[in-house]
């Protein structure tokens, strides 16, 4: 069973991180606009959302009493989310608080900033440090290869599209089954995803 999570930035950041909106195009898809579908044990874990901050925003809104989800991300102003924002620097990939225990996540969602092996190589030492098994990650089709190899994630079917020419495919890879491996293609024109 998926639950479809409509990501807007305007409708989800607080005011005062309102300027903080993804500028690459990878970013954009993702985070501004995407139709993600979630899978229902969202409903029930802990999830690390890392360089991820409308997944994080969009769970908390919607799921704050079924759901405990923390905001990994680089940007200090993202700590107006209190408790659960933890800085993170993907060149520093095991530099973490104390409080956050390895292995203690249900799910990491991750979208590394960039689209380079290196990116995905640091990011991928935090995602494994973080994750008790489950791993989404958001990231262009061109890292297919080095995800799989550095997370032992797949490229799911599921392809969204982007009502403008995007330079690099956007795609979601998962190591679990996550139900986004029917043919869901989804056009992001405003219109609803499938349920």
């Amino acid at each position: 069973m998926l639950a479809l999570v409509h990501l807007s930035l305007t409708d989800i950041l607080p005011e005062e991180t309102k300027d903080l909106a993804p500028s690459s195009s990878t970013a954009q898809c993702f985070l501004s606009t995407l139709p993600v579908a979630l899978p229902i044990f969202f409903m029930v874990g802990l999830v690390a959302c890392v360089s991820a901050p409308s997944v994080y925003q969009k769970l908390r809104e919607r799921h704050r009493d079924n759901v405990s989800v923390c905001i990994f991300e680089y940007d200090r102003r993202f700590a107006v989310y209190g408790e659960d924002f933890v800085y993170y620097d993907y060149k520093s990939p095991v530099d973490l608080p104390e409080r956050i225990a390895t292995h203690s996540f249900d799910i990491v969602v991750a979208d590394p900033p960039y689209l380079s092996e290196e990116c995905l190589r640091k990011m991928s030492e935090t995602i494994k440090l973080l994750t008790r098994e489950k791993i989404m990650l958001c990231t262009g089709a061109v890292m297919e290869e080095a995800a799989e190899k550095l997370l032992g994630v797949k490229m799911c079917k599921f392809i969204p599209e982007h009502t403008r020419a995007l330079g690099n495919e956007f795609r979601c890879f998962v190591n679990y089954d996550s139900g986004l491996d029917r043919d869901l293609s989804v056009q992001l024109s405003g219109q609803e995803g499938p349920k």
